[in-house]
């Protein structure tokens, strides 16, 4: 019997824009991960990328215009 093995999902891209210092608050300036969410970054599994993903527009104010 063969089994199906479903596909490796496509990789989370980085939310990393270059922007790369460590404000008063611990987060990155440019992407508001902090330290240890960008050092575990390469290692974090598929669903651990999506997850952050998903929290990082909370975590800076609304600006307006």
């Amino acid at each position: 019997m063969i089994e199906l093995v479903p596909p490796e999902p496509a990789d989370v891209a980085s939310p990393c824009i270059g922007v790369c210092a460590i404000g008063p608050d611990g987060l990155c300036q440019g992407c508001a991960r902090t330290l240890d969410e960008i050092a575990g970054w390469s290692a974090a599994s598929f669903d651990e990328r999506r997850r952050l993903l998903a929290q990082l527009p909370g975590r800076r104010p609304v600006r307006s215009a």
